[in-house]
C-alpha cells in the first residue's frame, strides 16, 4: 500500500516504531478508526508479543487514571516482560477546564528522561481529520494545535485522516487480489461509494464478499455481486427510490421498488422493513426541511445520533427535503406509511401491492396525497 497517500503517515509511524529512531511517545491525531487499527495492530506485532500481553500491554483511560498514575507505571520497569506499551485514551482531558499545569509539569519531567523500555501513545480521537485538511472545522484545528504545542517536541505526531475514496478503492482492488480473488473496478467503486468510504465497515464487506466468492468457487467480483450482498448498496437503493418519488416520478420509483424487493433476501417478506426505512427517510426530510437545512454542516447538527444519514446519501437527501415546498405533504406523506405499515402487518394476500400502491401516492401529485390521504 505504499502508493496510497492516505495510508502513508501510518506506514511511517510503524517503520519507525519497529526501528532504532523509535521515540518515547506518539499521538496518534484523529478518529479514523481503521488507520488506527492498523497503528495498534503493527504496534503490537512489532513490540507486544502475543504470550506477553496481559504483562506488557495498558489501555489505559485518562478520565479514569491519572496522567501521573500512567507514568508511573511507564517509568517502573516490568519483572515479567521486557518491554511496555501504554495505550492513553481520552487526551481530551489533559486539555479540559483548569491550566494542567502539574500534568504537563510530570509529562516534561518524564521526558527529560524516559523509560527507553516503555512506549506511551496517546490517542486524540477526539477530533476529526478530514481528508482534506482545508476543511477542518475550526474547533479541531484548535484542539490540534493544542496538542501540537504541548505534545509536538517530544512526541511523534500521526495524523489518522479519513481516507479518500480513490485511496479506498484502491486498497479493495489490492486486499482482493491478495486473497486471490479479481474486484472489477466498478464493483470495487460501489463497495466504496455504498459504504461512504468509511475503512471499518469497507473491510468488513470485503471480507464478506471474499467469503462469498469461496463459497461460490468464484475468482471475481462484479457490480452486481455488490448491490446484491452490502447491505448498505441496498440502503443506497432506497435513497434514489425516495429520490424519484421526491421528484415525484412515478414510473422510477416503481421501477427502483422492484428492484428493492428483488434484491431482498427477504422477497416479499421484507416489505415490512422497506416501509420502516421509507418512515425513517420521511421523518428525516421532515427535520431537515423544517431546520431549512442547506448543506451538511447545518445537517449533522440537526440530526441526532442514531437518527443520522449514510455518509454518501446526506447532499441527496438536503436536495430531496428542499423539494417539498409544503412540509405538511411530507407530514401526509408518513400518515400513509403508518396506514401502510398497519395494513402489511394484518396479513394482506399481497404485500407488494400494498407497497406499489404506497408509492404510486407518495410519488403523486400534492392534489393527488390530498385525495388519497
Amino acid at each position: 500500500m505504499s502508493a496510497l497517500k492516505s495510508f502513508s503517515g501510518v506506514e511511517r509511524f510503524l517503520a519507525e516504531v519497529s526501528g532504532d529512531a523509535r521515540r518515547p511517545c506518539y499521538v496518534l491525531l484523529g478518529d479514523e478508526a481503521f488507520l488506527y487499527e492498523m497503528c495498534r495492530k503493527g504496534v503490537l506485532k512489532t513490540l507486544v508479543p502475543e504470550d506477553m500481553r496481559e504483562f506488557c500491554l495498558h489501555d489505559l483511560d485518562l478520565a479514569s487514571t491519572t496522567i501521573f498514575d500512567a507514568l508511573d507505571l511507564a517509568q517502573t520497569p516490568s519483572l515479567m516482560a521486557p518491554f511496555q506499551v501504554l495505550f492513553l485514551r481520552n487526551v481530551k482531558t489533559l486539555y479540559g477546564r483548569g491550566q494542567k499545569k502539574d500534568e504537563f509539569a510530570a509529562l516534561d519531567a518524564y521526558f527529560r528522561s524516559p523509560n527507553p523500555q516503555a512506549l506511551l501513545i496517546f490517542v486524540a480521537d477526539h477530533i476529526a481529520l478530514p481528508q482534506d485538511v482545508r476543511r477542518m472545522d475550526m474547533t479541531d484545528k484548535e484542539r490540534a494545535e493544542k496538542i501540537r504545542e504541548t505534545l509536538g517536541d517530544v512526541c511523534g505526531i500521526v495524523e489518522l485522516q479519513r481516507v479518500s475514496e480513490d485511496d479506498a478503492v484502491k486498497w479493495v482492488l489490492r486486499e482482493s487480489q491478495a486473497k486471490g480473488v479479481v474486484f472489477t473496478d466498478d464493483a470495487a467503486r460501489e463497495l466504496v461509494d455504498a459504504l461512504g468510504a468509511d475503512m471499518l465497515l469497507t473491510a468488513s464487506e470485503l471480507e464478506k464478499m471474499l467469503l462469498y466468492a469461496g463459497a461460490m468457487h468464484r475468482e471475481r467480483v462484479e457490480l452486481a455481486d455488490v448491490e446484491t450482498m452490502v447491505s448498505a448498496a441496498k440502503q443506497r437503493s432506497l435513497y434514489e427510490l425516495t429520490d424519484a418519488i421526491s421528484l415525484k416520478d412515478a414510473p422510477r420509483a416503481l421501477a427502483l421498488l422492484h428492484g428493492l424487493l428483488n434484491a431482498s433476501e427477504g422477497g416479499e417478506d421484507a416489505a415490512i422493513g422497506q416501509v420502516f426505512m421509507l418512515a425513517k427517510t420521511f421523518r428525516q426530510m421532515l427535520v431537515l426541511n423544517e431546520k431549512q437545512v442547506k448543506d451538511q454542516r447545518a445537517m449533522w447538527q440537526v440530526l441526532w445520533p442514531g437518527f443520522r444519514v449514510a455518509p454518501f446519501a446526506a447532499d441527496a437527501l438536503i436536495a430531496q427535503a428542499r423539494r417539498y415546498k409544503d412540509r405538511s405533504e411530507l407530514t401526509r406523506g408518513l400518515q400513509m406509511i403508518a396506514k401502510a405499515d398497519l395494513e402489511l402487518r394484518s396479513s394482506p394476500p399481497d404485500k407488494r401491492l400494498v407497497l406499489e400502491r404506497l408509492v404510486m401516492r407518495l410519488a403523486g401529485k400534492s392534489r393527488e396525497l390530498e385525495l388519497v390521504s
